[in-house]
């Protein structure tokens, strides 16, 4: 068990410093436990998701778990430790247009934005594609992701930015200064954060992301189309560090939590469901993390100032914000290369061109 202390990272005072948060699938499980942080940081937070009714419950809900714990602080604490806002977004990543249109209406909103956890995954599903032709995780984890992430880096730093920091990057000087976003506005220190997963193991090989794992048994390939969405998402971030070195780029994983809605299609099968449930239940006795304990990791890469852009850039992490070093497959750049590229070339011929990244 880490001693890791929420309490002892930084604290942002709105009017001082205002920051800005847009996180996706932060009503529940880790994301709420995120934003919960966020929220008691001095964060604005925005839960980007697919259920309107859902989500304003978490917000209710939010509202009165920080009171809570709040009650808790001294006076001098209260004086230091500044509660921020929470709002609600509507996005489905299910349907790239509706990222698209979700993006359109944060820019209504904000004119910044400081960090972007693309937090939202479903994991052990049925073979199945989205609308937009893709396999149904792969678009959830990862391709909408990038698609959110290239509409909202406008409002997170510029392309004149990252060439300075490319021509000065053994500069520890520039790495830590605050960056200008395409409409000229500072941001500071801005970050995206994607949640990868211990199961990024599950693809040991190269994969070409054309590949289905459309095959019987499906309680197996589903997490071999898993792994493949979560390695993605981990080449993604280190090729945004090379790319986009202006803004801090980490994967992590959370540890192992069980006790999600991520295992409800193996818990709820004919016959092998009781037996995952039971299997499950035994290894997060053993092994397992609780879902506030699994967003440490993240509230950690979205707060703490041990993180610097020159050294932890494209950097992945496990339990409890402990620097790791993920697969071959997920750290080598040619596949990387190899992913981004693909993506671009899916997106565009759905009409959906890549302009910032």
């Amino acid at each position: 068990m880490s001693n890791f202390n929420p309490n002892l990272l930084p604290y942002f005072n709105p009017q001082v410093e205002r920051r800005v948060c847009l996180i996706t699938g932060g009503n529940s499980g880790l994301g709420y436990y995120t934003v919960l942080h966020l929220y008691l940081h001095g964060y604005d937070v925005y839960l980007a998701g697919r259920n309107k009714q859902r989500v304003l419950h978490a917000i209710d809900s939010l509202n009165k778990e920080a009171v809570a714990r709040r009650s808790k602080y001294s006076q001098s604490q209260l004086k230091k430790r500044y509660l921020g806002t929470l709002h609600y977004i509507q996005i489905d990543l299910l349907s790239l247009n509706s990222v698209e249109e979700a993006a359109i209406e944060f820019k209504k909103r904000e004119k910044v934005l400081h960090l972007l956890i693309l937090n939202a995954g479903i994991m052990a599903t049925p073979y199945s594609k989205t609308a937009d032709g893709f396999e149904i995780q792969l678009q959830t984890s990862y391709i909408s992701h990038f698609l959110l992430t290239d509409r909202l880096y406008d409002l997170m730093s510029s392309p004149e930015t990252d060439d300075q920091f490319q021509l000065m990057k053994n500069d520890s000087k520039v790495y830590n200064t605050s960056v200008v976003n395409e409409s000229g506005l500072q941001v500071n220190d801005p970050r995206v954060v994607f949640l990868s997963s211990i199961g990024h193991w599950f693809v040991p090989f190269h994969f070409n992301l054309n590949s289905q794992f459309n095959y019987y048994p499906n309680i197996i390939f589903t997490l071999f189309r898993y792994g493949m969405a979560k390695c993605a998402g981990i080449q993604f971030v280190k090729t945004m560090a090379i790319r986009h070195p202006s803004v801090l780029s980490v994967a992590v994983h959370p540890g192992i939590v069980l006790n999600t809605n991520l295992f409800s299609h193996l818990t709820h099968l004919p016959l092998f469901g009781t037996l995952f449930w039971i299997f499950f239940q035994i290894f997060d006795w053993v092994f397992g993390v609780s879902n506030e304990e699994g967003c440490y990791s993240s509230v950690k890469a979205s707060l703490s100032d041990e993180f610097d852009k020159s050294v932890s850039n494209g950097n992945y992490y496990v339990t409890f914000g402990v620097e790791a070093n993920p697969s071959t497959i997920a750290s080598n750049k040619d596949y990387g290369d190899e992913s981004w590229a693909w993506t671009v070339k899916q997106l565009e011929e759905r009409g959906h061109k890549i302009s910032n990244l």
